[in-house]
């Protein structure tokens, strides 16, 4: 705090050597000029030298605070810069950001939306890091991370971009071999593909929606398969080729539904939706993490 002080006393006097007077550098500075002569009489009693010649109609350098305005003037203006730009860094949307995400939901949800996050903002970058592990935010070079699900981590401050609604679907192939279940309890006689261990039996909790009654009615039922895989593509990817029926979001699935490789399962039932999350290390963030963070909670929030 003490090299801030005198880094701080230090612009005072430029401004006064600059303008020749307390008053017009208290009016340049917004700092009144009582402050400014008590602050540059400080540093001349602590430095044991005298660094302006004053009078009553003006003020002007001694050799010592010439040669001392001499050194500091730029530091001054280099400081005052550097500080603009800062500045400018956080007010404005350019710059550089660094996004880490799982692989599917980046493919399905938050790809499509870049080329207009791009047109919007040309000035901004992107770093794209799609895994399926979490990256911590505190220890490596992560901006911003998108995740779903529910967030763990007292430190981390989180916003939530929206949700994302899982439906349930087959191979037309598959039910015709297997028929369709009519109810969720049915899903124990099914072959069911889940992100869990093929070992274990997996819980899907479904809900319904009852227009008549205006409630939400739940169901979970233990589905097993031959194939547990914690990728949604795969998952789809097997789903088609008819080995069972699947959990996929609207989006990963449309495209298969759209050609008539996928078909709704169950029409009447969902997943609980899966909220989206952005999550960054601390509140103070750049305009480009800020502006991408809210371009993304207005577009997800539609989907």
């Amino acid at each position: 705090m003490e090299n801030l002080s005198a880094l701080h006393d230090m612009a005072l006097f430029v401004e006064v050597a600059r303008t020749g007077s307390f008053s017009r550098a208290s009016v340049k500075l917004g700092v009144p000029g009582a402050t400014l002569s008590r602050r540059i009489a400080a540093m001349e009693r602590h430095f044991g030298v005298r660094l302006l010649d004053r009078t009553t109609r003006s003020v002007a350098l001694s050799e010592t605070g010439q040669r001392y305005f001499e050194r500091c003037a730029h530091l001054v203006d280099e400081a005052r810069l550097a500080q603009e730009a800062l500045a400018e860094t956080v007010s404005r949307p350019v710059g550089h950001v660094r996004v880490s995400m799982p692989v599917d939901l980046g493919l399905t949800y938050i790809g499509p939306l870049l080329p207009d996050f791009a047109r919007q903002y040309p000035g901004i970058s992107l770093d794209l890091d799609l895994s399926p592990r979490f990256s911590d935010l505190v220890t490596e070079p992560v901006d911003l991370a998108i995740r779903l699900g529910e967030v763990v981590g007292d430190q981390l401050v989180v916003r939530r971009l929206g949700s994302i609604e899982q439906l349930l679907f087959a191979a037309p192939g598959y039910l015709a071999l297997h028929g369709h279940p009519q109810q969720p309890a049915d899903l124990v006689e099914h072959a069911c593909i889940t992100s869990g261990s093929a070992q274990q039996a997996s819980n899907w909790r479904l809900q319904r929606h009852d227009q008549a009654m205006q409630a939400m009615h739940a169901m979970q039922v233990q589905v097993r398969g031959h194939f547990g895989i914690n990728n949604p593509g795969l998952i789809r990817l097997l789903a088609e080729r008819g080995l069972g029926i699947a959990a996929l979001s609207h989006n990963l699935a449309r495209e298969a539904v759209g050609a008539e490789r996928l078909v709704r399962v169950l029409p009447d039932w969902s997943f609980k939706p899966m909220a989206v999350h952005a999550v960054l290390a601390t509140r103070m963030q750049t305009a480009s993490v800020r502006v991408l963070v809210e371009f993304l909670a207005a577009r997800l929030s539609l989907e």
